[in-house]
């Protein structure tokens, strides 16, 4: 099918092209820019192009590709790095320099065979879903799943398999490759959510032993500017204990950018001492990139994540920020005149926040696997004004709320979430867990220190109008303990090596803590100092 474009308004474009479906994928104008239909109407579609309409002009040809837009899923997609239309940037940078020319396309895999091995045999029946076989990816087995057809295998490759060759054949004559074409917009299938909750480790300390994550989970970060959004996110990204981690840089500063995958490939993962970049896929939306393309950069990331959780991993995708990602759906919404909400954003914000938010979760996958998908979004508000419409959306559907304080941040206390402000769902299932991997006084020292910190916050208004010294000699010990407890224990150097905790160092350092307070509370009862005297060595 082809037409014409008939009008341009920034990131859209009007053509007259019939016959074209909603959220069908178009190739728009001479340079062959990528387009997606969001509107149909009598006379004319609406198209959101991907790419910057610069030098754009009326009457340029529309080509409909009748599919909509996909991600290339399969071997090869870790250790990547793409941009928010699954382009691999590697390589665009080989072929064509550090600028991405308009309409540059590429394969989304960097392999161009594969080492197949296959665990069906000629004459086996197959059925959606079901692994056929696997090939290694670093230290991953990747099976290839049957994801289209089923039916009873004629021939099943071994050995080396060309990226575009099929593995096996039916009988009915349909083939399986290793890759598959999926709509980023269509959730993939699985048999069953589960509703079972274990501890997701992310390394910090504060979120760790205050408000737990769990796998298959989602949280939130929102914080004003400078507030640690980003640090904290790369930080989870490195440390957390989990098999593959999506990584969606959508809006944020080219050198931010820059910086993390500097450090990316130079790190390895602390749980299994290998290139951290081994286990990576990074989706890079700069703010200098088109607006319209972060709208997409979030559905492709989540897409390749849902990919891997259906092979039986457990997957990590963190986004900076989802407020860039709102921000888009804004402006397209502006430029198709469409009614607009509170504070200009959409009136289908909220559905389309509850729709992201519910791809993550604990399934059993269509070959019987369990796979999880953990969710951390950053939020950026304008202003640090937590009542505005994104913050909002995404606290009606979260788990975890880890709030950003500005005067921690301020402080140099790193991560700079609000211990009285921030939230966990889930704690109640993964403290009793905790409590058995870990140590049985997990949970009471947690509600000890959470008690410390709450009687620290009312002491502090006493100690600002009399001063520290016209407090009583407890309340004395308990603020010099809560100090230590804020300043050694919930914030933590993330360039050096206390950036990483494991549960027993945090066990470790909060028990030795809290002993030591019960210790200075008994001599204190005692009528001597709390603070005990120093050991004289020598005559």
């Amino acid at each position: 099918m082809n037409g014409r474009i008939t009008g341009i308004s920034g990131p859209t474009a009007s053509v007259d092209l019939a016959g074209l479906k909603l959220y069908e994928r178009v190739v728009v104008g001479e340079a062959g820019l990528m387009g997606e239909v969001v509107r149909l109407e009598r006379e004319r579609a609406v198209v959101q192009v991907y790419e910057n309409t610069r030098g754009l002009a009326v009457g340029e040809p529309v080509v409909g590709t009748g599919t909509q837009l996909t991600a290339r899923l399969g071997p090869g997609l870790l250790h990547q790095m793409f941009d928010g239309l699954q382009r691999p940037l590697e390589a665009l940078r080989q072929s064509q320099g550090p600028f991405i020319l308009p309409g540059g396309a590429g394969s989304s895999s960097a392999a161009t065979t594969l080492r197949f091995s296959p665990t069906k045999s000629r004459g086996d029946s197959i059925h959606i879903g079901e692994s056929l076989g696997f090939v290694d990816e670093g230290a991953f087995r990747h099976p290839i799943l049957a994801v289209d057809c089923e039916g009873t295998i004629a021939s099943i490759k071994d050995g080396e398999v060309g990226l575009e060759e099929a593995v096996a054949a039916l009988t009915d004559g349909r083939r399986i490759f290793a890759c598959h074409d999926w709509p980023v917009r269509l959730a993939r299938p699985y048999r069953r959510k589960l509703s079972r909750f274990e501890p997701l480790i992310t390394g910090q300390r504060c979120i760790d032993f205050l408000f737990p994550l769990a796998r298959g989970g989602s949280a939130i970060f929102p914080g004003g500017f400078g507030t640690g959004k980003t640090l904290l996110e790369q930080s989870i990204a490195k440390f957390a204990e989990v098999d593959i981690v999506v990584y969606v840089g959508c809006g944020e500063r080219g050198n931010e950018m820059a910086e993390m995958l500097d450090d990316f490939t130079v790190l390895s993962d602390p749980w299994s001492k290998r290139p951290l970049m081994e286990r990576t896929i990074v989706v890079v939306n700069t703010s200098n990139m088109p607006v319209a393309a972060r709208e997409a950069s979030i559905y492709t990331a989540v897409t390749m994540a849902e990919y891997y959780r259906d092979l039986g991993y457990n997957v990590l995708l963190l986004a900076d920020s989802l407020s860039r990602w709102a921000e888009a759906l804004r402006e397209i919404s502006s430029a198709l005149e469409e009614m607009p909400g509170e504070e200009g954003y959409p009136t289908y914000l909220g559905s389309r926040m509850a729709e992201f938010f519910a791809r993550a979760g604990v399934v059993e996958t269509l070959d019987g696997r369990i796979g999880s998908l953990t969710v951390l979004l950053s939020i950026s508000p304008p202003g640090g004004d937590f009542s505005e419409p994104v913050t909002q959306a995404c606290l009606r559907n979260t788990g975890a709320f880890f709030m950003l304080d500005t005067s921690l941040a301020h402080r140099r206390h790193f991560p700079a979430i609000n211990w009285f402000q921030s939230f966990s769902l889930y704690e109640a299932d993964l403290v009793a867990q905790l409590d058995q991997q870990v140590a049985a006084e997990w949970g009471a020292l947690r509600q000890r220190t959470r008690a410390l910190l709450q009687r620290e916050e009312s002491l502090r208004e006493v100690a600002e109008i009399v001063g520290t010294e016209g407090l009583q000699e407890a309340d004395r010990l308990l603020m010099r303990t809560t100090a230590g407890i804020r300043q050694t224990f919930l914030a933590q150097n993330a360039f050096t090596e206390d950036a990483f905790s494991t549960p027993q160092q945090t066990y470790d350092k909060i028990r030795q803590l809290l002993d030591e307070h019960q210790a200075a509370s008994a001599r204190l009862e005692r009528g001597e100092s709390p603070v005990p005297a120093p050991e004289v060595h020598g005559p």
